[in-house]
């Protein structure tokens, strides 16, 4: 069994149909946060916590009015005209670090030589970075470091077949469209995030 079955729900049963579904969104983003359970480090508790306070902020809100908050883009709106913006700040780092995230996966996925810990550095210097503060930068180093091997991940994960590695595949092309979609909303509303 692979880890993406074990999943409540994959990134590829989220609705994206009328905006990103909330709640099936963080359901999913739920599952992407314990396979850092799987590098098998406790440097990666930092990214865990960021991560799990951040889905916190958007069921927080989410939850105080499920109708009018049931897409991303229902909920940023919503929460607009306010002054503190906890859930939009919050959905701003949460994709962030699932920026990061799909991008040292996909690294890894189109160079089967290249290391793991190489591939998270390497996303890590194209997303988080420059976000970071210079006290911050060297725990996620340290984290990057203590990434398993490639092929000891791969086997954790269960995706040591063709089948297991399409599995992969789509389940982070529908990450990286759900991405992809938030990013867009954050460009297309510059006041969504203004001040954060």
């Amino acid at each position: 069994m692979t880890y993406f079955e074990t999943l409540k729900r994959s990134y590829t049963d989220v609705d994206t149909s009328k905006g990103v579904d909330t709640e099936q969104f963080l359901e999913a983003t739920e599952g992407l946060v314990k396979l850092f359970d799987l590098l098998g480090s406790a440097a990666f508790s930092v990214v865990q916590n960021d991560m799990n306070g951040n889905i916190k902020k958007i069921r927080d809100r989410y939850l105080s009015n499920p109708t009018a908050n049931n897409t991303l883009e229902e909920l940023m709106k919503n929460e607009a005209p306010e002054k503190k913006r906890v859930a939009t700040e919050g959905l701003l780092w949460l994709t962030r670090g699932l920026d990061f995230t799909a991008q040292a996966l996909r690294r890894s996925l189109s160079d089967p030589a290249e290391e793991l810990n190489t591939s998270f550095t390497k996303a890590y210097e194209q997303t988080l970075k420059k976000y970071h503060s210079i006290i911050v930068r060297p725990v996620f180093a340290l984290a990057m470091k203590a990434c398993p091997y490639r092929k000891d991940f791969y086997e954790k994960i269960g995706v040591v077949n063709d089948a297991a590695m399409a599995q992969m595949k789509a389940w982070l092309e529908a990450l990286e469209n759900i991405i992809s979609i938030i990013q867009n909303v954050f460009k297309a509303n510059p006041a969504y995030i203004k001040g954060m």
